[in-house]
């Protein structure tokens, strides 16, 4: 198998070699797609690295050369090249310098909106990002499977370090039950808050998040899980020590109760639990619970909603293909129909005269 890639990375060479002396729009597509297979070829080898220089030289011809689906496929090409080697820095530096125009291929424009996920993902930019990659999930054709997996695998992340708890609905998709579970099971442990859980969960399938690449966003949910831990003591309990709250969370540092004390005020600083801390008695004492419906959190939650529905209403708007000068065609019949009305008038006018004369 080895030495079918390398031969695949030969014969695509030499087939970008000899296109670099094309310039001809009619064979755009079939440039597209040789871009990609010379990329895929050097990553099945391992040597990414060295075409990264020719793909950017690539993506400065397709420019001048207006070349537009051939400048989303290496844009692509080399946001995944950046990523591969975990050069998130640059990999945003070229996507924000890059000319942006309308999408041509549906199949691109998914790659590059997950591309874009991982990227604001990495930045702590976690809203954009859980947008970026529902969206890529949603547009990806449905037989990418394994595409369409890797994206949902990175929106349970986002999602997580959001606070939100994905439905078991994302989880029981078609043909991703089995590729998802490992993500399921520590999407329970989140919910429930506990960290014993967590670690056993997370040392379980390590192999599995380390393939994904998903290791060190794991690393940031642990603070999540403390947190959704001590949202269930709070509303659990009017009054707790602090001795109790370590040991609920279970947490194993050699001061648990100090470490205890800076997460509740940090949490109530934050404001994710309504509480209060008695450091002459070592409690937290929590508030009573209002009513949501009293707050802005319903107008809130149903203005998002509003906003996603209108925002996929405008994408399918700008997704509509007519058929090229359709509208032209619709002028010009018209304009046919009444100069043959305009001959048939002239031409009764002057048979009128005619008859008239005679």
């Amino acid at each position: 198998m080895i030495i079918v890639y390398f031969q695949a990375k030969v014969c695509s060479t030499a087939g970008i070699a000899r296109l670099r002396n094309l310039n001809k729009r009619t064979v755009d597509v079939l440039a597209s797609r040789l871009y990609f297979y010379y990329s895929l070829s050097y990553e099945l080898t391992g040597d990414l690295a060295e075409i990264r220089g020719n793909l950017l030289a690539l993506h400065r011809t397709t420019t001048l050369r207006h070349d537009e689906l051939g400048q989303e496929t290496l844009l692509n090409l080399l946001l995944r090249n950046y990523l591969h080697y975990n050069l998130y820095d640059q990999a945003e530096k070229l996507r924000s310098k890059a000319p942006r125009f309308e999408a041509h291929s549906n199949q691109q424009f998914s790659r590059y909106l997950f591309y874009l996920g991982k990227i604001r993902t990495i930045q702590l930019e976690y809203t954009d990002a859980k947008e970026s990659l529902l969206q890529a999930a949603r547009k990806a054709p449905v037989s990418a499977l394994g595409f369409r997996v890797q994206c949902n695998k990175w929106a349970i992340i986002v999602r997580l370090l959001l606070g939100e708890i994905p439905e078991r609905t994302v989880f029981m998709q078609k043909g991703m039950e089995k590729a998802l579970r490992p993500y399921f099971e520590l999407t329970n442990a989140v919910r429930i808050g506990d960290l014993e859980l967590f670690k056993s969960v997370a040392e379980k399938f390590n192999s599995t998040f380390s393939s994904d690449r998903t290791n060190n966003l794991i690393v940031r949910l642990r603070h999540n899980v403390i947190r959704t831990g001590l949202r269930n003591i709070s509303i659990s309990y009017s009054r707790i020590s602090l001795v109790d709250v370590a040991k609920k969370l279970r947490l194993d540092s050699p001061n648990p109760v100090a470490d205890a004390e800076s997460i509740v005020s940090k949490a109530i600083r934050d404001g994710a639990i309504d509480a209060t801390i008695d450091h002459t008695n070592g409690w937290m004492v929590s508030k009573e619970t209002g009513d949501i419906y009293s707050t802005n959190e319903p107008q809130i939650a149903f203005n998002s909603r509003i906003a996603f529905c209108l925002n996929m209403h405008n994408e399918a708007v700008r997704a509509l293909r007519f058929p090229p000068n359709s509208h032209k065609e619709k002028e010009s019949a018209e304009k046919r129909r009444e100069r043959q009305q305009q001959e048939q008038e002239l031409a009764k006018h002057i048979a009128e005269e005619d008859d008239d004369e005679f």
